[in-house]
């Protein structure tokens, strides 16, 4: 039985999380944490969650978590993140990241946190997007460089980093299917009078509204047609178990098998 942390408990995705390792039968939760400040420390997740007292009282820090996990799930910002990952790394454990929105100096440390243990680390943790991910591959090779394409995304109003990593993650993709480097060709947004499009320039745009859990649209447009790869979220679950089941992934990695995966290598399609 593979035992898990969350970090952010009772926040928004931590309480999904919660309920994807109560359904799971591999894993059980041993730990869950909340920001220190938080008025939920000593409550049982179970009870806050709503699926029923299971023991696990919420903790102020994953120091608890030292003799009683095998992989830690985070799923919360930047800042923590990389403090919870230099804990993992510090204390010998596996981390599943889902966090996004990580500056170019943060991601370098997610790196080199790989080259000393196994982790894996995904924009979208959806086996859906995952799969979209080839596609997109495979549409890039084969249209070429005569297309334009835009890739238009929707998250709900709370979410704070745009574009969304899996956003960029498939701007990454395409970039690389294309021989192309993202970081000269991306285009975020247009406004006033810009001059004809470039045409190796992948566009991008964001949209914040309500309470849309994710749609990710990739736009592959030729003169007299074009072909769209979408994907939709409808419930944050199908994140939550793509993570539980990266986690139970990740623990079997033996001690020597280091790296930073993401969820291609988890289902196998490398």
């Amino acid at each position: 039985m593979i035992k898990i942390a969350i970090v952010g408990a009772a926040g928004r995705m931590g309480k999904i999380l919660v309920e994807a390792c109560h359904e799971n039968e591999n894993v059980v939760l041993t730990v869950a944490t909340e920001h220190p400040q938080s008025a939920l420390i000593g409550a049982d997740i179970g009870e806050v969650v709503g699926i029923g007292k299971n023991g696990v009282m919420i903790a102020p820090s994953l120091d608890v978590a030292e003799q009683d996990c095998d992989v830690v799930i985070d799923f919360t910002r930047p800042e923590p993140s990389i403090s919870h990952l230099n804990w993992c790394v510090k204390n010998n454990k596996q981390l599943v990241l889902g966090t996004t929105g990580f500056n170019e100096e943060e991601k370098a440390q997610i790196q080199q946190a790989g080259e000393s243990s196994a982790l894996v680390f995904a924009a979208n943790y959806s086996v859906g997007v995952t799969l979209s991910l080839k596609l997109l591959d495979t549409a890039a090779r084969i249209m070429g460089e005569g297309v334009d394409i835009e890739i238009i995304e929707a998250h709900h109003r709370h979410k704070v980093d745009a574009p969304s990593g899996t956003a960029l993650r498939m701007g990454e993709v395409i970039a690389n299917a294309l021989g192309r480097d993202l970081s000269q060709c991306a285009v975020y947004s247009r406004e006033g009078i810009m001059g004809e499009r470039d045409r190796n320039s992948i566009g991008f745009q964001a949209i914040r509204a309500g309470d849309i859990v994710g749609e990710h649209t990739v736009m592959f447009a030729d003169i007299g047609e074009r072909i769209e790869i979408t994907h939709k979220a409808s419930s944050r679950m199908t994140f939550a178990k793509g993570a539980v089941r990266s986690a139970v992934w990740v623990a079997k990695k033996g001690v020597d098998e280091c790296g930073v995966f993401d969820m291609q290598d988890v289902l196998g399609l490398r």
